[in-house]
């Protein structure tokens, strides 16, 4: 029962693992053996759903992908909302893989929301890809974080406001905003990009003046801290592992199935980022606070 169990768990079919562990035990298995196996994960996964979360996390990284599913025979795509968060000693953990309608804005706050009530405190900074129901879910949930909208995806965004062939010096160069020290620094560079390219590029520097601010609260950190929570890149190893996964699927028969393929990894990686070394040094936090106190006294 356990090798049937890590068969699923690695986004084996249910199909083809009924198929293997007939050929290899020679005897049928029933649909009730399979059915064990999902009762046997879903306590597990549930009990992973619902821990308190006792520590503080001053850091949070939120990010959604979809999948589809199929809902009284109708194929929707539903959103695997995804919350990593980064303790007082630096280490990272998956706090919450949900499934919510794609297109629901009560259902990111009530994710959120529901993070706290398993105990999230201390939240002071949190990272996540610009979507309006988002944005307000964090406006009632986490009304003290500062928000950070992840640059990469900003980035891409703005090919949007510029035709096809875009002058590839106007883009490197924004993206180069990003790497400055401190928020000063980026500034002036942002306002001799936009002298440079608004003759040109209208449409994008305006769109970029308005939105930008939005994609540089990171430069409110630590130096240290930058690289690591400018974007939402850090839960692209999680993303990418939950995907070689559901796309042996493609189309779930359901809502549950999807959440238990979806949550497998996150366990996994959870444990092993545990037993790493720290993410991050936070004594470069703790220090950065202490300094930013005398500046202000």
């Amino acid at each position: 029962m356990a090798a049937l169990a890590e068969m699923y768990e690695q986004g084996v079919s249910t199909r083809k693992v009924k198929a293997i562990t007939e050929e290899l035990c020679g005897h049928s298995f029933s649909a009730s053996s399979i059915s064990a196996i999902n009762q046997r994960l879903d306590a597990s996964l549930a009990q992973f759903a619902g821990r308190a979360l006792a520590e503080a996390f001053p850091y949070l990284i939120l990010d959604a992908r979809y999948e589809r599913v199929r809902e009284t025979g109708v194929i929707v795509s539903q959103a695997v909302l995804i919350a990593i968060g980064i303790d007082w000693d630096g280490r990272r953990q998956v706090l919450a893989v949900k499934l919510v309608n794609r297109e629901s804005r009560s259902s990111r706050r009530d994710f959120l929301l529901g993070l706290k009530t398993r105990g999230l405190h201390g939240v002071e900074f949190v990272v996540a890809d610009d979507h309006a129901g988002l944005r307000s879910a964090l406006s009632e949930a986490l009304a003290e974080a500062a928000y950070q909208r992840c640059y990469v995806r900003f980035l891409r965004n703005a090919l949007d406001y510029v035709p096809r062939r875009v002058d590839d010096d106007c883009l490197h160069e924004l993206r180069w905003l990003y790497d400055r020290r401190d928020l000063p620094e980026a500034r002036r560079d942002l306002a001799a990009w936009l002298v440079k390219w608004s003759g040109k590029y209208s449409k994008l520097t305006g769109w970029v003046e308005e939105n930008i601010d939005q994609t540089l609260t990171f430069c409110r950190l630590p130096r240290q801290h930058h690289k690591h929570l400018k974007s939402t890149n850090m839960l692209e190893r999680l993303n990418e592992e939950i995907k070689r996964r559901t796309h042996v699927v493609r189309i779930f028969p359901n809502a549950e199935s999807c959440l238990r393929l979806a949550r497998a990894p996150a366990v996994e990686i959870r444990e092993n980022w545990l037993g790493q070394h720290r993410y991050l040094n936070m004594d470069n936090l703790h220090e950065h606070k202490k300094e930013a106190l005398r500046r202000a006294a």
